[in-house]
Parts: C-alpha cells; sequence; structure tokens
C-alpha cells in the first residue's frame, strides 16, 4: 500500500512539472511566430463581416487585430460556421475565438475566457411619438413584436404583452415603425446598430434590463499568460481611447458597459 502511495505521489509530481513545463507555452508560440489565430464567423454584421470589397471587417475583427498589435504580432483571422467555430480551439486550429461568444458557465466549465470586452442589453423600444410606455410594466396588454421563441419574447409575456410573431430583429422594428405593434424588446447592440445606419427612424429605447450579458475572448483551458496578456491588451484599448473609437463607428455608443 505504502509502494502505491508513494508511487502515486510521484506520478502527481510528474505532472505537475510537465503541467509547468507547458505553462504560458502557446503565448509563447503566438509570439514567435508572429501570428495570433483568431476564429471568427465572417457572416455576422456587425461583429465580423466581409465589406463591398470583400475585406473581413467588423467591432470583433478591430477588437481582435488591435489586441494581436498589443502582443506583439499580427492578427490571422480563420472563418468558419458557428456551430463548429469554438471546437476549432479544441482542434487547435486557432489560438483563440473573437465572434460575440458569450461567458457562461457551461463554456466556463470547458474553455477559458478573457475579460468581458462588450455588453448586451434586453432594451424595450417604442416609437418616437409613443408616451404611454415607458418601463417593461406598461406592456400589459400592449402588443409586442418579438421572435416567439426568444428570451425577449419571454421578457414580453411575463409583462403581459400580446405576442406580434416576428422573424426577427429588423421585423420587429418594421412592425413599431408601422404601427402595427406598440414595442418589441430587443437586444441593445442590434439596436444600435440599426440606429447607426438609420438614424433618422423614428424610435426610441424607453427602459432597459439592468442585467447585462457579456462576451469575452475565449480560448483553451489551461493557458493563464495567454489569458492574461489579453487582458492586459484589452484594458490598454480602452484606457487609450482606442476601444470608443472603434465602439463608436460601429454603434454610435460605448457598449463596454
Amino acid at each position: 500500500m505504502k509502494w502505491f502511495k508513494s508511487l502515486a505521489v510521484a506520478a502527481t509530481i510528474q505532472l505537475a512539472a510537465v503541467a509547468a513545463g507547458h505553462a504560458g507555452e502557446n503565448l509563447n508560440e503566438i509570439k514567435a511566430s508572429g501570428i495570433f489565430k483568431i476564429g471568427t464567423e465572417g457572416t455576422y454584421a456587425p461583429f465580423t463581416y466581409h465589406d463591398a470589397s470583400g475585406a473581413l471587417v467588423g467591432f470583433d475583427v478591430e477588437i481582435g487585430k488591435e489586441i494581436a498589435k498589443r502582443l506583439g504580432v499580427k492578427a490571422e483571422f480563420l472563418e468558419g460556421k458557428w456551430d463548429g467555430l469554438i471546437a476549432g480551439i479544441d482542434a487547435k486550429r486557432y489560438d483563440a475565438v473573437i465572434n460575440q461568444v458569450g461567458i457562461t458557465e457551461a463554456r466556463k466549465a470547458k474553455y477559458d475566457f478573457s475579460d468581458p470586452y462588450i455588453a448586451s442589453k434586453a432594451v424595450l423600444i417604442v416609437s418616437g411619438k409613443n408616451e404611454d410606455i415607458k418601463g417593461f410594466a406598461d406592456l400589459k396588454g400592449k402588443k409586442s413584436a418579438q421572435s416567439l421563441t426568444s428570451n425577449f419574447g419571454k421578457i414580453a409575456e411575463a409583462n403581459g404583452a400580446e405576442l406580434v410573431g416576428t422573424d426577427g430583429f429588423d421585423q420587429s422594428i418594421q412592425l413599431v415603425l408601422n404601427g402595427r405593434a406598440d414595442a418589441t424588446i430587443n437586444d441593445s447592440l442590434s439596436f444600435f446598430d440599426f440606429k447607426k445606419h438609420k438614424p433618422d427612424a423614428d424610435v426610441k429605447i424607453v427602459a432597459e434590463e439592468a442585467k447585462a450579458d457579456f462576451s469575452g475572448v475565449i480560448v483553451r483551458k489551461g493557458e493563464p499568460e495567454l489569458v492574461e496578456a489579453i487582458n492586459k491588451a484589452l484594458a490598454e484599448i480602452k484606457a487609450d481611447g482606442t476601444y470608443k473609437k472603434i465602439s463608436e463607428a460601429y454603434f454610435g455608443a460605448d457598449v463596454s458597459q
């Protein structure tokens, strides 16, 4: 029995030594190669998409480039479909995914995240002329344009609204604009993007949920040095005004809070 315990202790020490040997390995490899490989969709505007010239652009793309810059390397974006995007981390196809990946407990159990770099909230949107709806409670008995299976629809229903089914944000906004719905509860980031492109659209936010959903840069487990370096880069981006500049370019607002 003592021999077995000694063997187990020796194995534990050996594993610890191996782990220590690998600590910081990926960050060192990134710096040695001069490339920070980033997984992204490329089809999810305004976060990661292709402009008229075919160039990959977007809020997340700009953030990724700035992180790479502060790591002292260049960003290389590898595009893939959402369903297999995070799995690409496991396959070591790239070093991180920057694609509005929500920070959830389920994902944190398998992967590591940077500090949050963007926040979205459920907001209540009405016509610019509407003075009756000032908060979520005012939805009782009102028509709210919603995707019926979305969390936003559930919030509207919980507040007593009659749901008008839609395919998504754009259709919901149109129903509010043409008076076929009194309101819609939707994502704040989608609203900011919409207003950025259509500033004259007569809709407004009258309330928002206090709790925000946050997204972060997602990486493989066991790379604390890489996470620390990314967090340091994000802090610098925010401190020197770069984040604000990127945020206002895509949303017309600071979307970090």
